[in-house]
């Protein structure tokens, strides 16, 4: 038997990697694609006459109008801006407005501050450190990815070949289909389209897989414990098919109440310690 306790005690603060932080191939990509536009604009640091040197290179330069977006911080080409005297959604891969419009939005955002008065020296570098920081934000969709990563990592070093023996991302219809097995307890009778992280197919057994990872606590990791014990319970019944978990992060330990339940009924919940121990040699037999 497993104790609860020095098993949820192992758990960890992160599994962050090294590129978890900044995709920065993806940032100078994106600065690469506008680098000639922005060396263009960059003629415009410390304009003495900003706006009419702006006018002159948009009427000669229209494509450099796509960069502005990004010094705003904004993706996409179209921007919104309202106030006493209008409501403008600016198009900035084709001019919509006049290029006087086009100069009342440069002014009233603080470009032309920005550039003419020399609060910055180079737009690409500029537009570097603001890609860094928009790209920032797909931390969260990186960070969801990172345990499947791992469980992946795992699942293919015990052997399985990917689409031969182990298959990612299978919804359970495609798993009747696929091997014959009757599943509808798990999905309420086909009225929801349950997903599995992972399928695990052996000699004797299918293996649905589910993985997750928790910095912090919250509602969610209730509800989460909740109903992967149902599932569970439900999967128990079906002959060829097993329910398993992966799980982990500090966050438990504000949910261990729930996480207990769960464990105490589910033989096949595991961590990551349980992983690195071997884990996977076992399980899937």
């Amino acid at each position: 038997m497993r104790d609860f306790d020095e098993w949820l005690n192992k758990f960890r603060p992160s599994i962050s990697s090294y590129d978890y932080y900044i995709d920065f191939e993806k940032v100078l990509r994106n600065v690469e694609e506008i680098k000639v536009e922005l060396n263009i604009l960059n003629s415009l640091i410390g304009s003495k006459n900003i706006e009419e040197d702006f006018e002159n290179i948009v009427i000669k330069y229209p494509e450099t109008l796509k960069c502005i977006p990004l010094l705003l911080a904004v993706r996409g080409y179209e921007i919104y801006a309202q106030d006493e005297d209008g409501a403008f959604l600016y198009n900035f891969k084709r001019m919509n407005y006049s290029v006087e419009q086009y100069k009342v939005f440069m002014r009233k955002t603080g470009l032309f501050d920005l550039i003419a008065n020399h609060l910055v020296n180079n737009l690409v570098d500029y537009a570097l450190g603001i890609e860094t920081g928009l790209d920032s934000n797909g931390r969260k969709n990186r960070g969801g990815h990172q345990m499947e990563d791992l469980v992946e990592k795992y699942i293919v070093a015990a052997g399985f070949v990917k689409d031969v023996n182990y298959f990612k991302e299978m919804y359970i219809k495609d798993i009747e289909a696929k091997w014959g097995l009757d599943l509808s307890s798990l999905s309420s009778d086909g009225k929801s389209s349950k997903r599995f992280d992972f399928v695990v197919k052996t000699e004797n057994m299918v293996y649905g897989i589910e993985t997750n990872f928790y910095t912090g606590g919250g509602s969610k990791l209730n509800e989460t414990a909740r109903s992967y014990e149902l599932l569970s319970q439900h999967a128990d019944k079906i002959d060829g098919f097993t329910f398993v978990w992966f799980t982990d992060g500090i966050g438990w330990k504000s949910a261990r109440g729930n996480l207990r339940e769960t464990f105490e009924v589910m033989d096949t919940i595991y961590s990551i310690d349980d992983m690195e121990n071997g884990v996977m040699s076992t399980v899937f037999i």
